[in-house]
């Protein structure tokens, strides 16, 4: 069975990355709960928006991020058991092809570079199963899907979810 997995608050945690750095940049405190249901730049004053939606933008941004809890080893062990291929829209961030390249050569050594999809749209994927945080990248799948919880789809509804990556292993494994 063929799985793709998307990267961005799926396997790499870039809606914690777009906090830190704004906490940092403007000397706040600004919480993942406070964020519950919203993209980060919907919950700062509108004249900081900007600083926050250009973060994804800047040199660094991708190859630093953290990855998602217990994200690697259920990985690895779907690995073992489905055809595991990486779907990015990378297309979005050029400057983000090299740098998840290089963070999946870190984190994720065990997928190699000939299963790893740095895209556009993705409703061209053709396989079994998707999993990916954003639903309008679900809504075209043919096969099944899987909601992954992240703060800015906590209202979204239609879709099986799954809150973490030991969800995920009940699931598919």
């Amino acid at each position: 069975m063929i799985l793709f997995v998307d990267m961005d608050e799926v396997m790499a945690d870039t809606y914690g990355a777009h906090v830190e750095i704004y906490n940092r940049e403007y000397n706040e405190c600004l919480t993942l709960e406070t964020c519950m249901g919203k993209e980060v730049w919907h919950t700062v004053p509108e004249n900081r928006q900007t600083s926050v939606r250009n973060h994804a933008r800047n040199r660094g941004f991708f190859r630093d991020l953290n990855p998602i809890a217990d994200s690697r080893s259920v990985l690895k062990e779907l690995n073992d058991n489905y055809e595991v291929y990486i779907a990015s829209a990378a297309m979005q961030f050029p400057n983000s092809l090299e740098e998840k390249s290089e963070w999946l050569d870190e984190h994720f050594p065990f997928i190699p570079w000939q299963r790893r999809i740095l895209c556009g749209h993705k409703h061209i994927l053709k396989g079994d199963i998707l999993i990916d945080d954003r639903s309008y990248n679900l809504t075209e799948f043919e096969g099944r899907t899987l909601l992954f919880t992240s703060p800015h789809n906590m209202n979204t509804n239609g879709f099986e979810r799954v809150n973490n990556w030991k969800e995920v292993a009940d699931k598919l494994l």
